[in-house]
């Protein structure tokens, strides 16, 4: 792993820079909407479309990278991201009103197409780069964190570029992206393994795709639900706490975005955790993504009980580490589960899954707040719940498996998860 921490370091900066690019805009979406003369709803869909658009391209972006190769993509998909942030700021510079925001409306399009072929395309690639198994899952627990630490820097640093300029932190996207284009021009070398490998046709290719979800479709489409539910509580707290915080206890600005960051701080160093000692027994991520979906009913079970800010916060924190425990592990179950020359596109669809439950997690939230504190918490809980049954009864990993394989042993065993790869 050694020899590949500065791929590493540059592929981490990409959903670093990804989740800042859309999350450092939510505490700042109230002051768009004054500078603009816009509406709250269409102020949301700042974020809204960033999100469509990434849920329709990551098959697309995920097919063409096991089509062209990981780098080919992610490069101009950066690029991509880039230009959407600098149409933004044109629009805020030179234009103003109604105008203003249906141009940058517009960049924010560009940038979820650019997302789309960025961050989901990383994940394949860190099984790209690594054969031993134990390295896979230490990466991704490293790429899971990255992401992480994003969402909890997104809060604040938005709340402090937006007390400088209100389109402060959409001069910021073009400039991180570059930064993250540098770092994986230079940094990421191509691994030999796809260098070596012969592109496949579109019809051998789709007829992969469908064998494996023939043969996988159980764990598969498992993973997929458990990485939305994770992904739908998470926004969902977050958007309670933002609104709770601010109508509820007036805090504004880098003060609120602090408390916004405590669960996802936990969150992050969960991952990171995670990634540590899950090793590449599928066993042990199978009994570490069950706990930390039970902590995350648990916690959200609690948090219906009682409506106090500290009580609350510290429930939410709770579910944070829960959460965290589980991502890791079903990043490392897909990634190393699927051919190298598939991996792309079934990543991409679990991708595909995770922004959706972003997608949903804010409106449901704002349509349960009304109806009652416990029943809001109580649907929270039931996702959770669903995510622990998902994990406990469809996750299957092969019966017998020793903590640590054998490396010349390991094609010969656990072959629902780790099928022989095509060299």
């Amino acid at each position: 792993m050694k020899d590949k921490k500065w791929d590493l370091l540059a592929l981490a900066s990409i959903p670093l820079i990804m989740t800042l690019s859309n999350s450092m805009l939510l505490p700042i979406l109230p002051q768009i909407s004054r500078e603009l003369g816009i509406s709250a709803f269409q102020v949301s869909m700042l974020i809204t479309v960033y999100g469509l658009m990434a849920i329709v391209m990551i098959p697309v972006a995920g097919y063409l990278s096991d089509r062209f190769g990981r780098k080919k993509i992610i490069l101009p998909s950066l690029i991509i991201a880039a230009a959407g942030g600098a149409v933004c700021v044109a629009a805020a510079w030179f234009m103003n009103g109604v105008d203003a925001y249906w141009v940058i409306l517009g960049g924010r399009l560009l940038q979820g197409i650019g997302a789309a072929g960025a961050f989901p395309i990383v994940l394949p690639f860190v099984g790209d780069l690594f054969s031993d198994e134990r390295e896979v899952s230490r990466s991704l627990g490293i790429i899971e964190t990255s992401n992480t630490f994003g969402k909890v820097l997104s809060p604040i640093l938005g709340a402090y570029l937006g007390l400088l300029l209100w389109y402060a932190p959409f001069i910021a996207i073009p400039v991180l992206c570059l930064i993250s284009f540098g770092l994986v021009l230079f940094l990421v070398k191509k691994p030999k393994r796809q260098e070596e490998a012969e592109p496949q046709g579109i019809k051998e290719f789709m007829g992969g795709i469908v064998r494996i979800l023939h043969e996988k479709g159980r764990w598969l489409y498992a993973i997929f639900a458990i990485g939305g539910i994770c992904m739908f509580v998470t926004f969902g707290v977050q958007f309670y706490l933002s609104e709770i915080l601010e109508s509820k206890y007036e805090m504004h600005g880098a003060r609120k975005g602090f408390v916004l960051a405590i669960p996802l701080a936990l969150l992050c160093l969960a991952s990171y955790g995670t990634g540590k000692i899950m090793g590449q027994n599928k066993a042990r991520m199978k009994w570490l993504g069950f706990s930390g979906m039970v902590l995350v009913t648990g916690a959200m079970l609690a948090a219906g009980f009682h409506e106090g800010i500290f009580y609350g916060v510290a429930c939410m924190a709770a579910g944070g580490i829960g959460i965290g425990v589980a991502l890791p592990c079903m990043d490392a179950l897909i990634t190393e589960g699927i051919e190298k020359e598939n991996s792309g596109t079934i990543t991409s669809l679990y991708s595909s899954m995770r922004f959706i439950g972003v997608s949903l997690g804010p409106p449901a939230v704002s349509l349960l707040l009304p109806r009652g504190h416990g029943l809001l918490f109580g649907t929270m809980a039931a996702a959770g719940a669903v995510g622990g049954l998902l994990t406990l009864f469809a996750v299957t990993p092969g019966k017998g498996e020793k903590e640590q394989p054998d490396p010349a042993e390991a094609g010969k065993s656990d072959k629902q998860f780790r099928p022989q790869r095509a060299r």
